[in-house]
């Protein structure tokens, strides 16, 4: 019997594997299926190969050149290996300062706040405004005030706002300030010039871009050391041991060459659903509430608020019919308000009724259409039975 799947909305949650990357994936799996440290035959010299092809679409991808190229099993492990694999600064002088921005993912804030509570770091907030903007002059006055490390993320995986990493860059370097970027919603649906744009460390994970999970990567600019959080094996020069996901990483290879061929096109097909899935919802409800930044936001982004309509309440009535999001899927289960909308100071009805909708290269314009009407009618329901 075939199942009748709700309408997918999440791709900033995750994004279904394309089939030409699942059908490389497959095929490092079963055929050339070797350890790629196996170079005394052909099975082991096939997946060197293979990690070495992906090491350069990547690169490719995102401006950097292969031997900056580290592969981890995701963002979040390749934020945790930059920020606990700093150099630590000797016992007597002063602790570590991360300058942050407020709305980062939790793998950065989470990080962060363990590195206090073990007495390693100090971590100051960056100003950002209701649309969660960064404000670039707090951002250089920070760094003229002494920093060990900048924070800011490419774009918000919940409001979509993309950030001027090109000033920030240059701002950095004025100051000789190392800069951790988190890619992981941007990269593969924006431009990126690692190398010109003066980051240091760029986080990325493949399910955000049409790859499987469980596969990321850290681009490192050469001359810079971190201290390993995986030991045994010397793999990937000292940094990150273990035996390489040959399958995962060729298939991240192959989602990267995908997205630099298609990206451009892709990226202006989705924005003109979600420009009409927010005309259509406009429309039938005009008191919703747009969040983020209109003017620079992710393509496939449309972070919306009812006012003193309960997100609980909708989802509930949706929830088999249309697959969206209250907030970070990293953040579910969690019985909190959403600390990127509590950053930029929504207010709380508008919290309260906060919804993520997120769109992808595979929605279709029936869907956009079906989408809508899903949705305004659970909201005019939930509304006569709420407000009367």
């Amino acid at each position: 019997m075939k199942l009748n799947y709700p309408i997918y909305l999440d791709y900033h949650s995750t994004t279904p594997c394309d089939r030409r990357v699942a059908d490389v994936v497959l095929h490092y799996m079963t055929t050339a299926f070797g350890n790629a440290s196996s170079t005394d035959h052909i099975y082991g010299d096939k997946a060197d190969h293979a990690v070495k092809q992906a090491t350069k679409q990547i690169a490719d991808l995102v401006g950097a050149v292969p031997r900056e190229v580290i592969f981890t099993s995701g963002a979040t492990e390749s934020i945790n290996l930059v920020l606990r694999g700093l150099p630590q600064k000797s016992p007597s002088s002063h602790k570590l300062k991360i300058a942050v921005l407020p709305i980062e993912h939790k793998a950065v804030l989470d990080t962060c706040d363990a590195l206090t509570k073990k007495g390693l770091a100090e971590i100051i907030f960056l100003k950002v405004d209701r649309q969660g903007k960064l404000d670039l002059e707090n951002l250089e006055t920070t760094c003229s005030q002494g920093i060990d490390l900048i924070c800011v993320m490419a774009a918000n995986n919940e409001i979509g706002t993309i950030y001027p990493l090109q000033e920030i860059g240059a701002i950095t370097q004025q100051y000789d300030i190392p800069f951790l970027c988190d890619a992981t919603q941007a990269v593969g649906k924006i431009p990126f010039n690692f190398r010109d744009w003066g980051i240091t460390y760029l986080t990325l994970s493949g399910h955000k871009m049409y790859a499987p999970k469980g596969i990321g990567a850290l681009i490192l600019r050469k001359g810079y050391q971190l201290e390993p959080l995986i030991y045994g094996g010397g793999q990937q020069k000292g940094i990150r041991a273990g035996t390489l996901n040959v399958a995962g990483i060729a298939g991240l290879g192959e989602a990267c060459r995908l997205r630099q061929q298609e990206m451009s096109e892709d990226e202006q097909v989705i924005a003109a659903k979600r420009d009409r899935l927010q005309y259509l919802l406009l429309e039938s409800i005009p008191e919703l509430v747009i969040n983020g930044d209109r003017l620079n936001r992710l393509a496939g982004n449309l972070h919306i608020s009812i006012p003193n309509i309960p997100n609980k309440a909708i989802i509930a009535r949706i929830h088999d019919q249309l697959a969206i999001a209250t907030g970070s899927a990293c953040a579910s289960g969690v019985e909190a308000a959403s600390h990127v909308l509590q950053a930029i100071n929504l207010p709380t009805n508008l919290i309260e009724g906060a919804l993520r909708i997120s769109i992808g290269k595979f929605t279709t314009d029936v869907e956009i259409d079906r989408a809508a009407n899903i949705l305004i009618a659970a909201v005019h329901k939930t509304q006569q039975i709420i407000l009367g």
